[in-house]
């Protein structure tokens, strides 16, 4: 009874996501374990029988010194769970790629496809000491230890770190996946539900790592305008020096929002460029493709060259 009280306070989000993505990684999960289950069910249950059948004071039990083979034992031993890791590997590869991160969506769930003219919403994600900046490039605006999107809309996140590496976790949307300083990650992710759900680092990150926590808002179009507006009208400007106080480590920060940044400033943070006087990452990676023999006109002015199309360095970091 006392492990039936315990574990009846569990709130059991891997299994009961409300996102599409959490959903197929959730059934993955599911039928991992099922297909487990069939040897390792038999066997446990083999063990318990086997020591009472053979046991000492059991004289009737078939004492045979002399056995050494049964074929039909050897092809139960060795088939079964052959077959099994065989059907783990074919699931396990073909869902690793379905559900790869970086891998644009393709459906919003089960029964119904991305149309083709929708616009994923793009958010910008950054983990600092310790707490999470989010940018919303298409709406101009970026709140802290907050975050939302509507209901059946493709969610299209960039994320980096500013010093330490954290892992991105929303149980109920999708996987994690790391944040690091100087490299950019990609997740793509839909949710299909209203509510309000949990996020936070999965990662640990220092001693505050344990108030690295968020809210994720999951709702309509119409409460999602009205959220973005609030947000608008509330909020302050995040410029560099913002930005700056900002990126000192607390603990247990509160909400804040923000009605304007500067436009570049993920795009600064993400190549460690943020303070005047700093070259870019992906302006010092272009010097070096040319040979290190590029001019330095505007080296410190924190902006992507007009004619660069590199991409951060994104596609080296791990991701979950």
């Amino acid at each position: 009874m006392p492990p039936a009280l315990m574990l009846g306070g569990c709130n059991m989000v891997l299994l009961h996501p409300a996102g599409d993505m959490a959903r197929q990684q959730s059934d993955l999960m599911i039928a991992s374990v099922i297909l487990m289950s069939l040897i390792i069910v038999p066997v446990l249950i083999a063990i318990g029988v086997i020591a009472w059948r053979y046991r000492a004071t059991n004289k009737d039990a078939e004492y045979d010194p002399e056995w050494d083979h049964s074929t039909v034992f050897e092809l139960v031993v060795w088939a079964a769970p052959l077959l099994i890791i065989i059907a783990l590997g074919a699931m396990t590869w073909i869902g690793t790629h379905q559900l790869d991160p970086y891998r644009a969506l393709t459906r919003v769930d089960a029964s119904h496809p991305i149309a083709a003219n929708a616009q994923p919403l793009e958010v910008e994600v950054v983990s600092l000491d310790w707490k999470w900046l989010f940018f919303y490039p298409q709406y101009g605006i970026a709140t802290v230890n907050e975050l939302a999107a509507p209901v059946d809309a493709p969610i299209h996140f960039k994320l980096t770190s500013t010093t330490m590496m954290n892992s991105f976790f929303i149980p109920s949307l999708a996987g994690q996946i790391y944040t690091m300083p100087g490299m950019q990650t990609v997740l793509h992710a839909v949710i299909n539900k209203p509510g309000d759900f949990d996020g936070f680092s999965a990662n640990y990150s220092g001693h505050g790592f344990t108030d690295m926590r968020f809210r994720f808002h999951g709702m309509s179009p119409q409460d999602f305008s009205q959220w973005v507006a609030r947000v608008r009208a509330h909020g302050s400007d995040l410029d560099v020096k913002a930005f700056d106080q900002l990126n000192q480590p607390s603990r247990a920060e509160p909400v804040h929002y923000y009605a304007h940044f500067e436009a570049d400033l993920y795009h600064r943070i993400l190549n460690r460029c943020v303070d005047p006087g700093q070259m870019c990452m992906d302006k010092m990676m272009a010097m070096d493709a040319k040979g290190g023999h590029a001019k330095h006109d505007h080296a410190s002015d924190g902006a992507m060259p007009a004619d660069s199309s590199m991409t951060p360095p994104a596609h080296d970091a791990a991701t979950h």
